[in-house]
């Protein structure tokens, strides 16, 4: 009696997985040879992706791990001194104090412009000699006719002061303020048309020459060195600029005969 073979023609077999997940097929290897045709079939295996849960528990890990080494990096970098790699970032403290600093700066710009611009005609008519005073002790002597309206005068008040704090002890500075009705004899003496008029008289109480406006400080300067060194001249003897009109004065009349303002 003739034998059946088990497994003639090499059954497909599949071997399931216990675990649930997607099937990847596998290229089948060739395999027996069936006894009657010399036939070779293929078997064809399915395997589950029993290590997808671990791998991406794995890739998981790697992606916490990476970011936790990122941290660690900004964190050595962030404490970092600033002799070595990247320097530290400024932080909240550092721009109060740059702020505080550039305050402080500011503040002291202006009040240092204060200081110049703070000086009024009154300051400067309070500081100058009575006229009679400046004629009479044989030093040369400038003359301002001025008025508390004049836009010019107040303007140039910094530059005259800064120039008499420099040669106080060798020129008189007077001061008279056109509108005092006192003042009339000298205004037609001086020919003041425009204020500020700024008279220039050597030790005997001549005129040298006079400045009348707004002009460079140079100017003004130069003159009064010229009077103070005794030159016989000064460089500057009749010069105009901007000025006001004389004819816009508001006279009134000073109760105190010694007032020179």
């Amino acid at each position: 009696m003739a034998r059946v073979a088990s497994n003639p023609v090499a059954l497909y077999k599949f071997r399931p997985h216990p675990a649930v997940g997607s099937r990847n097929f596998i290229n089948p290897t060739v395999h027996s040879v069936s006894p009657i045709g010399k036939l070779r079939y293929q078997k064809l295996y399915c395997q589950t992706q029993s290590n997808t849960t671990e791998s991406n528990s794995e890739e998981k890990n790697l992606i916490v791990e990476s970011g936790s080494d990122k941290d660690n990096k900004n964190e050595e970098v962030t404490s970092s001194p600033s002799g070595g790699g990247f320097p530290e970032l400024p932080n909240k403290s550092l721009n109060r104090r740059i702020a505080i600093v550039s305050v402080l700066g500011a503040v002291g710009l202006f009040l240092s412009g204060r200081l110049d611009f703070g000086v009024s005609l009154k300051d400067l008519s309070a500081a100058a000699l009575p006229y009679e005073e400046a004629l009479s002790n044989g030093k040369p002597t400038v003359v301002e006719f001025y008025a508390d309206w004049c836009e010019v005068c107040r303007e140039l008040a910094p530059d005259v002061y800064k120039v008499e704090q420099q040669y106080k002890d060798r020129v008189n500075f007077v001061m008279l303020n056109v509108d005092n009705t006192k003042w009339e004899q000298e205004l037609d003496e001086f020919g003041v048309e425009g204020i500020p008029h700024f008279a220039f008289l050597d030790g005997n109480g001549n005129e040298e020459g006079n400045v009348v406006g707004k002009l460079p400080k140079r100017y003004f300067l130069e003159n009064v060195d010229a009077l103070a060194s005794g030159k016989p001249s000064i460089p500057h003897a009749r010069i105009v600029g901007q000025y006001s009109s004389a004819e816009a004065r508001k006279v009134h009349q000073v109760s105190d005969p010694r007032s020179h303002g």
